[in-house]
């Protein structure tokens, strides 16, 4: 029989690390700590620390954008999951130097530094196009919906929101109501209700103050939306898997090799919303590169799906200068290939039914 040496990958091991070493010409980690560090203007985070006299050593700008943007790259996008690459994984102590930053410097600097890292998008695109990534041939628009760290439940438009709110203090009335009709209740029982009644207390102000420090969002439509408590930019939005709390995230991006040229969130239900504000952001990253290359010699082609189309959004487009080919909502119903399918998707549901209708029925007769 074959004998092997033990696999001793979950053994752990003292071992002197050179952490220069551990990053590899032509990696990702590579590209990154170099343009980062040797290509980027990071003057401007300087204005925000003002600590050279007094204060604790802030962590560098350098430091913070390349574990941000590695975990980022390999998928972890919670502060706390970062941090803890940091402290455990060589790769990103390679990266940060060693420095293990808490997850809440991490926290602090994405969400106070973003109109200091909203700049360095548009030096990256630089760097892009002096190095011929950028074709300028066609772009090409889609979003997909991202879940955000919001409770569904705390949505709804202001009417909603103020039934709920009343009908909270209702709840919280009848516990009172409660007390002083059965003075005989158990010590446990009242501590029980009073922490309930709290809590009822507690999320109708919370109701109360958003209503007081927020007005009220409306459709493209004019009519009133659902709002959100816990995260006021996000929406209600409906996936393949479900309804979810969430964004529209929509990218733009060249076809020569896929490189993104506009890209945000949007706190907004429908796509169709987000193509003006996207087309008019990729014209001004446009106007910023400085190589001008293709530029007046063809039109460039602009393309999107259907569910950006709307009449106001194809009239926008054909003063845009773009060539633009978007997909309209009915083109599955005059393309005979798609019927096909969907006689056959309706054929399959059928015969699915059918079985599951049977399989039902003979579950009945077992049971009487």
């Amino acid at each position: 029989m074959a004998h092997y040496k033990p696999d001793l990958s979950c053994q752990n091991k003292f071992i002197p690390i050179n952490f220069a070493e551990q990053i590899l010409p032509g990696t990702f980690e590579y590209a990154l700590c170099y343009i980062v560090e040797n290509k980027l203007d990071l003057s401007g985070f300087d204005v925000w620390y003002n600590n050279d006299k007094t204060g604790a050593a802030a962590y560098s700008p350098t430091v913070m954008l390349k574990i941000i943007l590695l975990g980022y790259a390999h998928g972890l996008i919670s502060s706390r999951r970062i941090a803890k690459a940091c402290e455990n994984n060589i790769l990103f102590m390679s990266v940060s130097g060693d420095v293990q930053p808490h997850y809440t410097s991490i926290a602090a600097f994405v969400a106070k530094m973003h109109e200091q890292i909203e700049p360095l998008f548009t030096q990256v695109l630089m760097i892009c196009d002096e190095e011929d990534l950028i074709g300028r041939n066609m772009f090409a628009i889609d979003g997909c919906k991202l879940k955000s760290n919001a409770s569904k439940e705390w949505s709804g438009t202001f009417d909603e929101l103020r039934r709920k709110k009343a009908k909270l203090e209702r709840a919280s009335k009848r516990i009172i109501e409660r007390h002083q009709s059965q003075d005989g209740l158990g010590e446990e029982l009242i501590t029980q209700d009073l922490k309930q009644k709290e809590k009822l207390d507690k999320s109708a102000d919370k109701i109360t103050d958003f209503l007081a420090t927020h007005k009220e969002k409306t459709g493209s439509k004019g009519k009133p939306v659902k709002s959100n408590i816990t995260d006021p930019d996000s929406a209600k939005m409906t996936t393949s898997k479900g309804t979810i709390q969430g964004y529209n995230g929509i990218a733009i991006n060249d076809d020569k090799h896929q490189v993104i040229l506009q890209a945000q969130a949007w706190g907004s239900v429908g796509e169709q919303q987000t193509l003006q504000p996207a087309v008019a952001q990729l014209k001004q990253q446009l106007d910023k590169l400085t190589t001008n290359k293709l530029k007046g010699e063809h039109t460039i082609k602009f393309t999107a799906d259907s569910g950006f189309n709307s009449e106001e959004n194809l009239e926008f487009m054909a003063q845009s200068g773009f060539d633009t080919y978007i997909a309209d909502n009915q083109f599955r119903k005059r393309n005979p290939l798609f019927k096909a399918s969907e006689t056959y998707e309706t054929e399959q549901e059928k015969r699915r039914l059918k079985r599951s209708k049977k399989v039902k029925k003979d579950r009945h007769k077992f049971l009487a």
